[in-house]
């Protein structure tokens, strides 16, 4: 299990920032932007290597589960 950086934000913010540029922003003068959004994964065949059995609850509110 663990909380990584959501990738979908990142390239929403890499987008964003593009175009700023793109349209004559200068870069040192764009703020910055840090990661509000955090996902949360779960790996079942680690679990299951460890002996561990993880509750559905807490497999409902993963946003990836690895199998």
């Amino acid at each position: 299990m663990g909380y990584g950086p959501s990738l979908e934000d990142a390239y929403r913010i890499v987008g964003i920032c593009t175009g700023k540029v793109l349209k004559g922003a200068r870069p040192s003068d764009l703020p910055v932007q840090l990661q509000t959004k955090v996902d949360f994964f779960v790996n079942l065949q680690t679990a299951k290597t460890f002996g561990i059995d993880l509750p559905p609850p807490l497999l409902a509110l993963a946003d990836e589960v690895i199998e």
